[in-house]
């Protein structure tokens, strides 16, 4: 379901290295060509175009890329050279800054990454910061979030499609139990949560919605202000539906007054090799506009070139 366009003949990683070179060397920086490269190779080409040009040039290119480009055209392209767990570890590192933190971003990136990805993720945490994932996460949370948010960046959930209908119906009764007495952050609801593999979870949704006449998520929404109760919703979205998921925090990054790049960047760049297709078909759908017109409409310049080419737009 990957929406990324690579050319079917691929330039060698050192020809791509040596024009992306000259691409920063003399007087303005050629920025359509950096796009042209760059958000045409899959991950395992970006790297091998990284590894190419520190060997011709000494030299990290996200470095040279970092010195060349600069806002949200430079985060774009920086967060989208970087390989995926490089990448999830460094938003995630972000998400737990006192001044970038964000709970969503943390289970955003727990709950729709796949078990062997969240495991890389944590891997390449180690490597960068020399700490783990889970440390920084319980240090910077506290409460209902620590509760749910350290289980779930911590999780290896079965990657399987075997579901024990029995278990489904017992977790589904569980659940209608805890949320009928208002116990949100019970750990019963967060073992469920943070440990059932996503097939298990969607047959234990699918029977609560036929039990008990209502989806989990309405009758999560009992109090529209609680910012957890919020984010506990978001969770099983990500880990049932996460192209409504991604589709809304789209919308509502180009929908507020001024956008919010940050979300609309991490999106797009996440995305591109993903579920992109479905996200741009939720977003048709629920909008009657595509996402290609939605972002040329609210960005311009390199970033709005840079952020067509990843969801892979032709002429808008």
């Amino acid at each position: 379901m990957a929406t990324l366009k690579v050319p079917a003949h691929v330039p060698a990683p050192s020809e791509d290295a040596e024009q992306l070179r000259k691409a920063f060397e003399g007087w303005g920086t050629n920025e359509q060509l950096i796009i042209d490269i760059l958000a045409h190779r899959n991950a395992a080409q970006r790297n091998l175009i990284r590894k190419t040009y520190r060997e011709a040039y000494g030299e990290d290119l996200l470095k040279s890329l970092d010195e060349e480009l600069s806002s949200d055209f430079e985060r774009a392209v920086v967060l989208f050279t970087l390989d995926p767990a490089e990448r999830d570890a460094f938003l995630a590192h972000e998400a737990t800054k006192r001044f970038t933190s964000s709970h969503w971003v943390l289970m955003e990136i727990a709950c729709t990454r796949s078990s062997h990805e969240l495991f890389n993720v944590r891997k390449a945490y180690h490597d960068l910061y020399k700490k783990s994932l889970e440390e920084d996460v319980a240090h910077h949370t506290k409460g209902d979030y620590r509760k749910l948010l350290v289980p779930l960046v911590s999780a290896f959930r079965y990657q399987g499609e075997e579901v024990n209908m029995t278990l489904a119906r017992s977790e589904a009764k569980i659940l209608r139990e805890k949320i009928s007495d208002k116990q949100y952050s019970d750990e019963e609801v967060i073992r469920i949560v943070t440990t059932r593999s996503k097939a298990q979870l969607n047959a234990t949704l699918n029977h609560y919605n036929t039990a008990f006449g209502n989806a989990i998520n309405k009758d999560l929404k009992a109090d529209p202000e609680d910012e957890f109760l919020k984010l506990l919703r978001a969770a099983i979205k990500c880990l049932t539906v996460p192209e409504k998921y991604f589709e809304k925090v789209l919308r509502q990054a180009i929908n507020k007054l001024g956008t919010d790049e940050w979300a609309l960047t991490r999106v797009v760049a996440t995305r591109a090799e993903v579920d992109m297709e479905r996200i741009k078909e939720e977003y048709q759908r629920r909008n009657s506009v595509t996402l290609e017109k939605a972002i040329a409409g609210d960005t311009s310049g390199d970033y709005e070139k840079m952020l067509l080419a990843l969801i892979g737009a032709g002429d808008v």
